[in-house]
């Protein structure tokens, strides 16, 4: 359908949609104009913007969304939307807030790709809170404005090629403006190369520092999902694209502490991998809720997604992805203090471990080696209180671990110091604990921070140890 000649003409519908009766019908959205009470629309869409920071989301949520909203201009609202609606109403489904379920308005009545106009997007700024699309008080223009909202992250993430588009989400460099017509090729593989790119960045440097950048590419890579793709084939891999991308968004955030958030992002992901009846996804899904599950002081729930991810992952034929399942089921069983059950997992793992990488191994799996196998042995003793074994381990971890990944290593290093403080050994605890010091000019993790802190409260009786005194001190100066 041409463009209207005139665009102030009718807001109603973008001027790319096909003019159907079904579009320019509007009904008002009477059960979301319930939910904000007697609330103003501009104090409605503040508690918008405020939800979504919380969940670690970004959206320019004002009094005008909220008018669309509830004059049923915006039939279904967009991923990130979604979720911060989610949030803020737990339990309450799409058509409960009144909206249309996706399948009705992407349907065949779904804009036409092919008539999107060039979208020429500008380098990320430097600070991302001042970037318009962070801004609540930013007005979009009406020109560009579509019946949905998520058009502008959709064409933006189309702009540049795979290379580029991963480098500007991530912050990492410039990118080269042009029109991408459809979604296709490119764009999947754009967001199969943010999940790698980020993968590599945490490797090598830890989480603190790329959370916030890792979060524009996770919006785009679920805007991307409203759009059609050229293939069947193609959609199955933007839709496993963006699930990765969901979880290393979530790892970014469970490993910088921001738990609620980590949950959030895996359930995302979990949520993609069944809507789309992806296997390996779920496993994956379910392998990242089990560590987090833990960490979190829920064992009983760590083991449970465990097993829901080792049933998953049963047809896949990895045996390495069977292994790490069983020992997230063994530091399941170990916060439960059942040494029996963690040890017959940690066999299991062992005995799945030993049959070595295979092609059906995941990508995501880079990591898993033997360091990472003897560091997971150690937590689940250290949780069960045998800080000998444990420190054994951890040792073993850190001695075998490659040294260009700095993160994983200072962490190894993390959970021996800690191990050795335990297990009655201040002055090597001390001597280890200024090993990881001296890794964290490279490497910004909350987790190995806080395991240092640990470590440091351990010691602080035996600060008449030189070792000891020594390590405290130097630790004292990089925590302030």
């Amino acid at each position: 359908m041409a463009p209207s000649p005139d665009p102030q003409a009718d807001h109603r519908v973008n001027d790319r949609t096909p003019r159907t009766p079904e579009r320019l019908t509007r009904e008002p959205n009477a059960a979301f104009r319930q939910l904000r009470g007697a609330r103003s629309p501009g104090e409605f869409a503040a508690s918008v913007r405020r939800a979504a920071r919380e969940i670690g989301e970004q959206v320019a949520c004002d009094a005008r969304y909220i008018g669309r909203v509830e004059n049923g201009e915006i039939r279904c609202p967009n991923y990130a939307y979604e979720r911060v609606f989610r949030y803020m109403f737990p339990g309450l489904t799409l058509a409960d807030l009144g909206f249309s379920s996706r399948e009705t308005v992407r349907g065949r009545g779904a804009r036409p790709l092919s008539a999107a106009p060039p979208l020429h997007v500008a380098p990320r700024p430097a600070d991302p809170s001042h970037h318009p699309s962070c801004d609540p008080s930013h007005e979009p223009s009406h020109d560009h404005q579509n019946h949905e909202e998520s058009d502008v992250l959709r064409r933006a993430f189309m702009t540049g090629s795979t290379a580029t588009v991963a480098a500007v989400s991530l912050g990492l460099g410039p990118v080269s403006a042009h029109a991408v017509q459809r979604v296709g090729e490119a764009e999947v593989n754009a967001v199969e190369e943010a999940v790698r790119r980020i993968r590599l960045l945490d490797d090598r440097h830890g989480a603190d520092g790329l959370y916030q950048r890792a979060a524009q590419p996770l919006r785009t890579a679920y805007a991307l999902l409203d759009a059609s793709a050229s293939r069947r084939s193609t959609q199955e891999r933007l839709h496993s694209g963006a699930g990765e991308l969901a979880i290393s968004v979530g790892w970014l955030a469970h490993d910088s502490g921001r738990f609620g958030e980590a949950r959030s992002h895996y359930a995302e992901a979990l949520a993609t991998a069944r809507l789309a009846g992806d296997p390996a996804l779920e496993a994956h899904a379910f392998c990242n809720m089990s560590f987090l599950a833990r960490d979190m002081g829920r064992p009983r729930e760590a083991m449970r997604a465990a097993q829901a991810g080792e049933s998953a992952a049963r047809t896949l034929g990895s045996a390495r992805l069977l292994s790490l399942l069983a020992l997230r089921e063994a530091g399941g069983w170990a916060g439960l203090g059942d040494r029996s059950a963690c040890e017959e997992s940690l066999a299991r793992a062992h005995s799945q471990f030993a049959r070595g990488a295979s092609g059906a191994d995941p990508e995501w799996m880079s990591f898993f080696v033997e360091a990472e196998l003897e560091m997971l042995q150690a937590q689940c003793f250290s949780a069960l209180g045998d800080w000998s074994r444990a420190a054994r381990h951890a040792h073993r971890a850190a001695a075998v671990q490659d040294p260009h990944f700095a993160r994983n290593l200072a962490l190894y290093r993390a959970e021996l110091a800690d191990d050795l403080a335990r297990a009655g050994a201040p002055a090597e605890s001390a001597a280890v604990g200024q090993q990881v010091l001296d890794l964290l000019n490279q490497v910004q993790s909350t987790r190995i921070q806080a395991m240092l802190a640990d470590t440091a409260r351990i010691l602080a009786p035996h600060r008449a140890s030189p070792e000891v005194a020594a390590f405290l001190e130097r630790r004292g100066a990089v925590a302030v």
